[in-house]
């Protein structure tokens, strides 16, 4: 399909199938999936994870992000589409609702994906991280508090909604192959 978007992105609240959507996702395009907490910081998230500072979180997510976008361009560069299961508008949107202060404006070379916020029905979305078999950090449990907050904070970011509410996640990716192509927008600040 010559007019598919070659950088794509899940958006959402936990639990609405952005790293179960990702994979398939990246299947069906012929693209890579590109984590957005590279293996060098893998080491160090329980520990950022452990700590209450907000704003130091907040800078070793984009920190990560940033060395992501790096591989991304690569990616890119060589004509191989990517795949992220959440960018610097989940980083930016979360931490904005758990309080950061950090003024943040993004260069304006950064990689921009074809985003799509995947929203679930609030009982579907709670029952699936029941469901789930990964501990959580004292962080999931604030982002569950202020869902409504995040929620908003998504809304100056481009996005097409997906709704992944009782669809497998074949019927997902189904759905976001169906969205027509357009070129990604840059949120206005």
């Amino acid at each position: 399909m010559p007019d598919q978007p070659l950088f794509e992105s899940l958006e959402g609240l936990r639990g609405t199938g952005k790293s179960t959507v990702a994979p398939l996702l990246a299947a069906a395009r012929g693209a890579v999936v590109v984590p957005t907490v590279p293996t060098v910081y893998q080491q160090l998230r329980p520990e950022i994870d452990a700590g209450e500072n907000v704003e130091a979180r907040m800078a070793f997510y984009l920190s990560a992000l940033f060395t992501a976008a790096d591989a991304i361009r690569l990616h890119l560069s060589a004509g191989t589409p990517v795949v992220v299961d959440s960018y610097f508008a989940r980083c930016l949107a979360n931490h904005r609702a758990f309080g950061a202060r950090l003024g943040i404006a993004l260069p304006p070379d950064l990689p921009q994906p074809v985003t799509y916020h995947l929203v679930c029905d609030e009982d579907e979305r709670r029952r699936r991280l029941a469901a789930r078999h990964k501990p959580t950090s004292r962080w999931d449990g604030l982002a569950e508090e202020v869902a409504e907050q995040i929620t908003d904070a998504y809304a100056p970011f481009p996005m097409r909604s997906v709704d992944t509410t009782g669809r497998t996640p074949q019927e997902v990716v189904r759905a976001i192959l169906s969205v027509p192509p357009a070129p990604p927008i840059r949120p206005t600040r």
